[in-house]
């Protein structure tokens, strides 16, 4: 019966103990959480997100310098007419005309400033998502900082408790030895000195802690919970100097946007240099007249094509 009973409490106390663990589980959070917070929250990142959606939107307007430019006009008006015929009659008459008009304009050669215009906008995006990785890169760095200096912290300010209780069962044991004549009082006088002294660290390690967790806060978004030790990266990166450079030069974004913002300083200078091009534009205008007492109704159509040179100025 005794042993039944204590395998019942046993085997109650390993479940009690295995719920506790999966609770403690529940609200630990790892590292890879903490970086996937930072990724979807961190004002910074979000502001450059929106930055770079700006950027993208330079695509379609460049690519609308492609499309015929149409203008609607639409005029009306109140005339008065005062005719003297030749029997010295006078005639008086109020006109209301009205003009609407649509012209449509096609620009069939600018210089290639259309199409130089497109692959700036889309060297700027590109340029723009590297600023973006780069940004990215700054802030998931931030988190693991972040991350790692509670843990570490953490850790100094649980060692530095541990310290104190320990200094002080140290002074308590002196107090008394020296009750009892074993100790001088200079032993008691240096153990209440290095329990100030570790009072002293406790209180620096409990503000760095402080510290810690609200930059946490900060770059996270969340304050941390109970944080999980990270597993090492050593295997992740490059096993020389030299392919660590070598992969910088090929993968890192402020060296990949570098070479973009190259890229739309070349294409600029094209741009600039289609002033000096002949331009094409070809327009049609239809513009229907609205019938009075002295003008019947018609349409009036003017198509036209207007060549325009470039003009280069020597300084």
């Amino acid at each position: 019966m005794r042993s039944s009973s204590l395998t019942f409490v046993l085997t109650f106390s390993l479940a009690a103990l295995v719920s506790l663990m999966t609770v403690a589980s529940s609200f630990a959070e790892g590292l890879p959480d903490a970086l996937a917070k930072a990724y979807q929250t961190n004002p910074q990142l979000n502001a450059e997100r929106a930055r770079q959606r700006g950027t993208d939107e330079n695509v379609p307007q460049a690519l609308a310098g492609y499309r015929p430019q149409i203008v609607a006009s639409l005029g009306s008006g109140l005339q008065a007419v005062r005719n003297l015929l030749p029997d010295n009659t006078i005639q008086t008459a109020t006109l209301r005309p009205w003009t609407i008009g649509v012209t449509v304009t096609q620009s069939l050669f600018n210089g290639f400033k259309t199409a130089n215009s497109v692959r700036i906008a889309e060297f700027q995006v590109m340029s723009g998502r590297e600023a973006l990785r780069n940004v990215g890169q700054g802030v998931l760095l931030d988190a693991v900082t972040a991350y790692m200096n509670v843990l570490a912290n953490k850790a100094l300010y649980e060692a530095q408790r541990t310290n104190v209780q320990v200094l002080r069962e140290i002074q308590a044991t002196t107090k008394k030895r020296l009750d009892a004549g074993d100790v001088t009082p200079t032993d008691t006088a240096q153990a209440e000195a290095r329990l100030n002294r570790g009072l002293a660290d406790l209180n620096a390690a409990e503000v760095a802690l402080g510290i810690s967790k609200e930059l946490y806060t900060q770059v996270i978004g969340e304050a941390p919970s109970v944080l999980t030790a990270a597993s090492p990266v050593d295997r992740l990166a490059p096993v020389t100097q030299v392919a660590s450079i070598d992969t910088a030069n090929h993968e890192h974004p402020a060296i990949l946007g570098a070479g973009y913002d190259v890229d739309v300083a070349q294409t600029s200078i094209k741009l600039a240099e289609g002033s000096l091009l002949p331009q094409c534009l070809g327009s049609g205008q239809r513009q229907p007249l609205g019938p009075d007492r002295f003008q019947p109704h018609h349409i009036r159509e003017r198509p036209s094509l207007g060549i325009r040179s470039g003009q280069r100025t020597d300084l």
